[in-house]
C-alpha cells in the first residue's frame, strides 16, 4: 500500500472527550471516526489491526475444534422473554418494534439466539459436543458512553457457546477454552492476566475475565504475588481471621449519646475508636425486598457480590423512608441490634466472631458499644460481601495481596442449564431420557483487544504496536522525494519486502523527512526503514525499530532477511 493513496490522515488536536491514550492516539493517527457518541467508524489503520486480531482468533479456536457462524443482530423479544430477560436486562438494551408492532432488540449478546439455534438441530446425546463461535457487531445501550472503543455502545465482538452432556464434560469444555484464550491473546503480544471475576446478567456460576495490564484500566484486579490466585475486585475473596488483639468484652450494651456524628469517621473521632471497632449497617434493596447489610466499619459493600449470593438482578439503598420505616431511625444511627425480626440480616464476615463493637442504636445522635456476635444480634446469612484490597491476606497462601489496573478483553463463563432449562433446548441421553444441555460461554471484545493493545503500548511519540496485530509491518520511507535514485531504492525495497510475504507499504507522499518520521511514530509501525541520499552513498540504508527507539543501519541487500528475521522472533514471544 502506498501511503499516498490511502484514506488517511493523521492530527494534531484530538476532540476534548478523548481523555485517555487509546482514544487520543486512534483519533490522531486517523484511525477512527466518530459518528454519534459511542459510535465510531472503523478506518483502514483500525480495520486492519482488528482482521489481524480476528485471524489470530479463528486460527486458535479451529485449531480448538470450534466452529463459525454468523448470527443476526436484530433478535425478538418473544426469545428475551423466554429466557426471563426482557424484562430485568435493563436499559442497555435496546428495544424498538416494527411496522407490524412485533418488539425486538439489537443483540447485546447472543445466548437466546444461539440456544434457539442449538434446540432446532439438537435431539440426541450422540451429536454433543458442539462448540459454536462468532464475530459480529454488538449493541449496549451505555448510559455513558467514553474512552472511545473502551466503552462504546456499538462494538465488534467475538462469542462463543459450549454445549455439552453433562457439567463434568462442560467443565473441561471450559478449562479448554480458558486455555484457548490464554493463547489468543499470547499471540496478541499484550501483557495480560486471568482473573476470577463474577458472572454478572450473563449467569452461570464459574468464570475468568482476560484483563490487559494497564495503568490507566478501569478494573481494580487483586492478585497474589507467591501464587497463581488472581481475581476482579468485584470477585476477590477476602480472609478476616479474628486477631487476639480484637476487643473482646462481657458487658452488656449501652448506648452512647453521639449528637450530630452519623458517619463512621465522624464516631470514630468521637469516641476514639478505630473504625475497625465499628459495625457499619447498610438497609438495600435487592429487586425490590430489604436486607441489612453488616461489615466492619473500614471496609466498602461490595454489591456485586451482595447481588450474586442472593441471585438478585437489581440493587440499591433503601430511601430514607424506608430507612425510617423500619429501623425508626435514619441513615447513620441504623444497628443489627433489634432487627432480627423486621429485616432479613447479611453479615459480611468482616464482623463474624467479633464483640465489643460499635454500632448504630436505632435512633437519631446515638449509638451502640460492647455489642457482640450472636449475643446481641444474629445473621441469617454469612458470606462474604465486601471488597478485597491490597494487603489483605491471599485466601490461597496468607501472603499480601497487591492491586493493579486492567482492561477486560476476554471474558469466559460456565453457564450450566440457565438457558437450556429456561427456553427447553434439550437432548435424549442414552437411555432416551430428556435432559438439558450444559452450556459454557466464551466472549472477546474485538475493538476493545486493540484499545487495550494501544494504551498498554504507547510512548509521548504515539503508539508502539505489538508486531502480531500491527496494522502495518514496516514503512518504507523514501527521505527525498526528488531524487530519482532515492525513490529506486525505496520502491525496490518495498517490492522485496511484499514477495517476501511482509506486510509493508511505502510513505511514497512529497513531505519532508521530519514528517514522515514523526507520523512513523504517530501510528507506530514496529519496523521504519529510512532511505535518504546520503545513507545511499555510503551504501546502507537506517532501519529504526519503534519499540526500543534503536537505529541500526545496513546493506540494502540484507534488509528483507533482517525484517524477516525480526518480525518472526517479535511473534512468537
Amino acid at each position: 500500500m502506498r501511503i499516498s493513496r490511502m484514506f488517511y490522515r493523521t492530527m494534531k488536536e484530538v476532540p476534548k472527550e478523548a481523555s485517555i491514550p487509546s482514544h487520543q492516539l486512534m483519533f490522531r493517527a486517523g484511525m477512527i471516526q466518530q459518528v454519534s457518541s459511542g459510535i465510531y467508524n472503523y478506518l483502514p489503520l483500525a480495520l486492519k489491526s482488528i482482521r489481524k486480531i480476528e485471524r489470530i482468533i479463528r486460527d486458535v479456536l479451529v485449531e480448538s475444534g470450534c466452529e463459525e457462524v454468523l448470527l443476526p443482530v436484530v433478535q425478538p423479544a418473544e426469545l428475551w422473554k423466554e429466557s426471563g430477560r426482557w424484562e430485568y436486562y435493563g436499559d442497555e438494551l435496546l428495544r424498538f418494534t416494527d411496522r407490524k408492532d412485533n418488539e425486538f432488540c439489537l443483540g447485546p449478546t447472543h445466548e437466546e439466539v444461539i440456544t434457539d439455534m442449538v434446540r432446532r438441530n439438537l435431539k440426541s446425546y450422540k451429536q454433543l459436543p458442539w462448540n459454536i463461535f462468532q464475530i459480529q457487531t454488538k449493541f449496549r445501550d451505555e448510559i455513558r458512553p467514553r474512552f472511545g472503543l473502551m466503552r462504546g455502545r456499538e462494538f465488534i465482538m467475538k462469542d462463543g457457546y459450549s454445549f455439552d452432556t453433562d457439567s463434568e464434560a462442560s467443565r473441561e469444555t471450559y478449562y479448554r477454552m480458558y486455555k484457548a484464550y490464554e493463547e489468543i491473546f499470547r499471540r496478541t503480544g499484550v501483557d495480560f492476566k486471568a482473573v476470577e471475576a463474577l458472572t454478572g446478567n450473563i449467569g452461570g456460576s464459574l468464570s475468568h475475565e482476560f484483563q490487559v495490564l494497564a495503568d490507566s484500566g478501569e478494573d481494580l484486579i487483586i492478585s497474589c504475588p507467591r501464587c497463581a490466585y488472581a481475581a476482579n475486585a468485584e470477585k476477590a475473596r477476602t480472609v478476616f481471621p479474628v486477631d487476639e488483639a480484637e476487643v473482646t468484652t462481657t458487658e452488656s450494651p449501652a448506648d452512647v449519646h453521639t449528637p450530630g456524628a452519623g458517619s463512621i469517621e465522624e464516631v470514630s473521632a468521637f469516641l476514639d475508636r478505630s473504625p475497625r471497632d465499628f459495625i457499619k449497617s447498610l438497609l438495600y434493596r435487592v429487586d425490590g425486598k430489604p436486607v441489612l447489610v453488616l461489615l466492619r466499619g473500614d471496609r466498602e459493600v461490595n454489591e456485586a457480590k451482595l447481588l450474586a449470593v442472593l441471585q438478585g438482578n437489581t440493587i440499591g439503598l433503601a430511601d430514607e423512608e424506608t430507612v425510617q420505616s423500619l429501623c425508626g431511625t435514619e441513615t447513620g444511627y441504623v444497628g443489627p441490634v433489634g432487627l432480627n425480626d423486621k429485616v432479613p440480616v447479611l453479615a459480611d464476615r468482616s464482623v463474624e466472631g467479633r464483640s465489643g463493637m460499635v454500632c448504630g442504636a436505632n435512633r437519631k445522635d446515638y449509638h451502640k458499644i460492647n455489642v457482640c456476635w450472636e449475643r446481641d444480634y444474629k445473621a441469617e446469612i454469612v458470606d462474604d460481601f465486601s471488597f478485597a484490597r491490597s494487603g489483605d491476606p491471599c485466601p490461597e497462601c496468607g501472603a499480601k495481596l497487591e492491586e493493579f489496573r486492567g482492561i477486560e478483553v476476554g471474558q469466559v463463563f460456565h453457564l450450566g442449564t440457565k438457558y437450556s432449562e429456561s427456553m427447553n433446548c434439550t437432548f435424549l441421553d442414552s437411555e432416551g431420557k430428556e435432559q438439558p444441555v450444559v452450556m459454557g460461554c466464551y466472549g472477546i471484545g474485538v475493538g476493545r483487544t486493540m484499545a487495550a493493545a494501544i494504551e498498554q503500548n504507547h510512548d509521548e511519540s504515539g503508539i508502539v504496536w505489538p508486531v502480531a496485530i500491527a496494522p502495518y509491518e514496516v514503512v518504507v520511507m523514501p527521505l527525498q522525494m526528488n531524487s530519482s535514485e532515492v525513490i529506486e531504492a525505496g520502491e525496490k525495497i518495498y517490492r522485496e519486502l511484499l514477495e517476501g510475504g511482509i506486510d509493508a507499504l511505502i510513505d511514497d507522499r512529497e513531505e519532508r523527512a521530519g514528517f514522515k518520521f514523526n507520523d512513523a511514530d504517530l501510528v507506530g509501525y514496529p519496523l521504519q526503514i529510512g532511505i535518504g541520499r546520503k545513507s545511499l552513498e555510503k551504501g546502507v540504508l537506517e532501519i529504526k525499530i519503534r519499540k526500543t527507539g534503536e537505529k541500526l543501519e545496513m546493506s540494502p541487500d540484507a534488509v528483507v532477511s533482517f525484517v524477516s528475521d525480526f518480525l518472526g522472533r517479535e511473534k512468537v514471544k
